[in-house]
């Protein structure tokens, strides 16, 4: 399992990186070898808002569908178009080409509630 460092993560195995006031959210490692080979996302319209902790769109694998949850609050301005093709870039490169949306935050603040890559293993390395 990869986790790098400087991100930011959820404990629904969303992480974040910082770009200034944007946050570039994907799912992590973990997320995509426990879900397994995944083949279809549904994700927000550019211009949505989300909320911390709520619902943004969800994630069919080979082995379930899942919910996909906002690590932040904000507005999308970006999301992964390449992911309608090929949604299998979050197997193969979650966190590079698998990115999955960009959302400029309203509360910056919020980033103090995800935890470090360090929490981030030693909760779930172990699994």
């Amino acid at each position: 399992m990869e986790i790098i460092q400087g991100l930011k993560y959820s404990e629904n195995h969303e992480w974040v990186r910082l770009e200034g006031n944007r946050a570039v959210v994907g799912l992590t490692d973990f997320a995509q070898e426990e879900f397994g080979v995944i083949v279809f996302i549904e994700l927000p319209e550019v211009g949505e808002t989300l909320r911390a902790g709520e619902p943004f769109g969800s994630m069919e694998s080979v082995k379930t569908v899942t919910e996909l949850y906002a690590p932040v609050s904000g507005k999308v301005i970006d999301i992964n178009r390449k992911l309608n093709e090929n949604p299998g870039l979050i197997n193969m490169s979650p966190y590079g080409q698998g990115w999955v949306l960009v959302v400029e935050m309203s509360d910056p603040g919020e980033l103090d509630k995800l935890w470090d890559a360090a929490k981030y293993e030693q909760t779930y390395a172990h699994e």
